[in-house]
């Protein structure tokens, strides 16, 4: 006996759907149908986070402050004083809000500016899916992206400058990826003149510049980076790029577990140092370079023709992406203090990471930033995930390899 014509049809309507659902989330040809979809609805989830989330004032108020001082023709950066502390910032901070000053009443529209970092998390999310579809990422992967609360809030009910140096370090990695490394030394330099933590990037991108391009050329780029960033006074570099900051206790997510004087002790600070630059030595030795036939190999062809590239094969999109964010997460594990704000570095990041581990992985870095305030238990898993984040990349594919 035939099955009933609307019993039929609504088979094949559930098919048609199971077939569409199933071609966006794995035909990288539908790549950019599920993004744009993902972008729309995260679009209209930050206007509803906007109008019915209350703002909270952390430092808003202090940029603006600081750029009421830089109005007044102060250009001494260590008289630099706002309500929570003096200007730390490079010179592309003071442009980027001496803008925003203007056009949002001296900062006193916060409406206004709720809606220009709405904006700046929309260009966030499509530059982040611009470079997972460069690198070869499933489709899936970007519904992850909207997922975090803590990350809307950065962006839209905190106004942190933290966004602003994001999009730019997204651009340029887009652009490397896409190998147009003038214009990522440019976005780099941008995304440097807000916040100096872009550094976290350099030792990833000395190596994919050396394969690129060899010696000469590397030092024309490294060139170029510090020339956009000179400035010609003590006070300048001292406030804008200083290493040895000490930051506050009560602020720090990832050392909560470790008492306060240790916290604040030098010898602290240099154990963390050491840390940070062994494991990017160790990721720099037996890593990065195995294709290439080995670092020594890989530095013998860069020195002996400087003007050509030293690498064996094309430097992919894939390695990248992958090379970038793995020197940025190495420097967020040895990070002398994450705040809350320091989440927008990396959460993006992460469900690409785990794809570049030979084992299934939790996203347990989110929960942990989620959670306010901080305890021993939760910096000490956001530790251990961390850490052991690094681990699968080292034992998984830290050269980045496509995913089908």
């Amino acid at each position: 006996m035939s099955k009933p014509s609307h019993v039929a049809a609504s088979g094949s309507f559930v098919g048609s759907g199971h077939e569409l659902v199933r071609s966006l989330l794995s035909d990288r040809h539908h790549f950019w149908t599920l993004a744009g979809l993902v972008i729309l609805g995260d679009a209209l989830l930050t206007q509803l986070i906007i109008r019915f989330i209350p703002y909270t004032e952390i430092d808003w108020e202090t940029y603006m402050v600081h750029i009421d001082l830089y109005l007044k023709g102060e250009r001494n950066y260590g008289n630099f004083i706002g309500p929570t502390g003096p200007l730390v910032y490079p010179a592309g901070h003071v442009h980027i809000h001496h803008f925003l000053h203007r056009i949002t009443n001296a900062g006193r529209n916060i409406a206004q500016a709720q809606q220009i970092y709405g904006g700046l998390y929309i260009v966030s999310l499509v530059l982040v899916c611009g470079i997972y579809k460069r690198a070869g990422a499933p489709n899936w992967m970007i519904l992850l992206l909207p997922l975090s609360k803590r990350l809307h809030s950065i962006f839209v009910l905190r106004l942190f400058n933290d966004c602003w140096s994001l999009v730019f370090v997204q651009a340029a990695i887009l652009a490397f990826q896409s190998a147009s490394d003038d214009f990522g030394i440019l976005f780099f330099s941008l995304a440097l003149s807000v916040k100096m933590s872009v550094l976290l990037y350099l030792p990833g991108l000395l190596v994919i510049l050396f394969k690129r391009h060899g010696l000469m050329a590397t030092m024309r780029h490294l060139l170029v980076l510090v020339c956009t960033q000179s400035e010609n006074t003590r006070a300048y570099l001292q406030n804008a790029f200083d290493l040895s900051r000490v930051f506050l206790y009560k602020w720090t997510v990832n050392w909560r577990f470790v008492d306060e004087n240790t916290f604040l002790s030098p010898s602290w600070a240099r154990s963390l140092l050491i840390g940070h630059v062994t494991v990017l030595v160790a990721f720099g030795l037996f890593r990065w370079c195995r294709s290439d036939g080995g670092v020594a190999a890989l530095l013998s062809r860069g020195f002996r023709r400087p003007m050509r590239p030293a690498a064996l094969a094309p430097v992919s999109p894939d390695y990248v992406a992958t090379v970038l964010m793995t020197s940025n997460l190495i420097g967020i594990l040895f990070a002398r203090s994450l705040h809350y704000q320091f989440y927008s570095w990396y959460f993006q990041q992460l469900p690409f990471l785990t794809q570049k581990t030979k084992y299934p992985y939790l996203l347990q870095n989110g929960i942990c930033l989620e959670r306010f305030p901080s305890t021993a238990l939760s910096s000490s898993v956001l530790l251990m995930a961390n850490a052991s984040l690094v681990l699968g990349i080292w034992f998984g594919y830290p050269e980045g390899t496509q995913i089908s």
